[in-house]
């Protein structure tokens, strides 16, 4: 009975959630909004004229694929520039100081990299200027970034996007006296430090992981001077836990990823959705399945997972992934794609050999859904340390007006310098 129900409990509550949305946003833009509530019910929640106009895809200035006819036993024709390999580049050398190199995620075969997020760009209320923006501990121009910024050259001259990740566990980015202050010349000083880096070190985009309470109005503002100062073809991202894309409830941001959407959609080019750390489940495509039901394309989402269970909770064994990943490609042509967090030690190679994660990646959503032994365990069994998640509920107070729980805060090292 209660499976029976669920599927009206889900559509009701999306419903009221869709009715406050267009209650706020009414005297914004109303022509739209009617139009939203007349819009036919075959065509996808959000309209072709808030869908991502530029940078959504790899090949950004590609026609879409015209239709092509194909048996219904045959897997969906995939578009060009999906699915993505996203991967996180955030510890930067060795224990012993050395450089992790990424150069292998061009020059090992069998690999589709589209996007290297370089992380983590913080901002600091510092009297300096040229003190504000840090990567990791230091700032950009520091020679210990010498061989990252080389070779995030030659990774661009092979085609792949490389953005900037702005935020992340460390507070202080979008905060109230920095990008999310109302004082426009508070506003100005830090956001002019960030488009100069950008600029200075010629990244392709941003990624804008909030971890923070951010106003709608505030993330709005940022994207729209970013859009301004860097063009159509400047790639923003932005980084959710993946609840946060049903329930604003159930986010580390502060606004509502439906209205952004709704609002500055066609400038977003994808979401690297957060399904691990207490934040989701990937073990099987629940919680996925039940995002795009909540109306969001499948090319906007992509599907994030931690690299190594030493990189936070909620790792998944590749046996276990190489079920259930064909399983979302193999239902959604347009399948976003998935991302990695993070580099330094992806298995199954580990910190000897990081790359194997893409490539094995690359195999599994290259393929259909009849997958080969050997890339169902290509390192044999890997089993994740045990651990008590469950699949994120859609409603896990009962009366619906509890606050929603929160996982327990995760502590990682910037430079993976950590003693094992």
């Amino acid at each position: 009975m209660l499976d029976q129900l669920l599927p009206l409990l889900v559509f009701l509550k999306q419903t009221w959630r869709r009715l406050l949305i267009y209650k706020t946003l009414l005297f914004l833009n109303p022509s739209f909004v009617l139009k939203r509530l007349i819009w036919p019910r075959s065509q996808p929640r959000f309209p072709d004229s808030f869908a991502p106009s530029h940078g959504a895809l790899i090949a950004e200035k590609a026609s879409p694929p015209g239709p092509v006819s194909v048996s219904e036993k045959m897997a969906p024709v995939p578009t060009p520039g999906l699915p993505r390999v996203v991967v996180y580049f955030q510890s930067h050398h060795n224990p012993d100081g050395s450089p992790v190199s990424i150069l292998p995620l061009i020059q090992q075969p069998g690999i589709r990299l589209t996007h290297l997020m370089l992380a983590a760009f913080h901002i600091n209320r510092k009297p300096d200027p040229s003190q504000i923006i840090t990567l990791n501990d230091n700032v950009p121009a520091h020679p210990s970034f010498d061989n990252i910024w080389r070779e995030i050259k030659v990774l661009q001259q092979a085609g792949v996007k490389v953005l900037g990740m702005l935020g992340g566990a460390a507070k202080g980015a979008f905060a109230k006296e920095t990008l999310d202050s109302e004082d426009d010349a508070v506003f100005e000083l830090y956001y002019g430090a960030v488009r100069d880096m950008v600029r200075e070190r010629g990244l392709d985009g941003l990624d804008l992981d909030v971890e923070e309470p951010f106003s709608l109005g505030g993330v709005i503002k940022l994207i729209d001077r970013l859009r301004a100062d860097f063009g159509k073809d400047f790639v923003i991202t932005l980084a959710p836990v993946a609840p946060a894309m049903l329930d604003v409830r159930r986010n580390l941001s502060g606004f509502d990823y439906e209205a952004l959407e709704v609002m500055r959609g066609r400038d977003i080019a994808f979401y690297n959705c957060q399904f691990y750390c207490g934040w989701g489940d990937c073990s099987n495509p629940v919680l996925y399945e039940m995002i795009l039901m909540h109306g969001w394309a499948p090319e906007k989402i992509v599907v994030g997972l931690v690299t190594n269970p030493a990189n936070g909770s909620g790792f998944i064994p590749f046996n276990v992934l190489a079920t259930v990943i064909p399983l979302m490609v193999g239902q959604h042509k347009k399948f976003g794609g998935v991302m990695g967090w993070e580099y330094f030690n992806s298995l199954p190679g580990g910190r000897e050999r990081p790359w194997e994660w893409a490539q094995w990646m690359t195999r599994v959503m290259g393929a259909d859904q009849t997958m080969l032994p050997e890339v169902i365990a290509p390192v044999g069994k890997i089993e994740a340390p045990p651990a008590e998640e469950k699949v994120v509920e859609v409603d896990a107070d009962e009366d619906g007006k509890g606050e929603a729980p929160l996982p327990e805060a995760f502590e990682y090292h910037s430079e993976g310098l950590a003693e094992d």
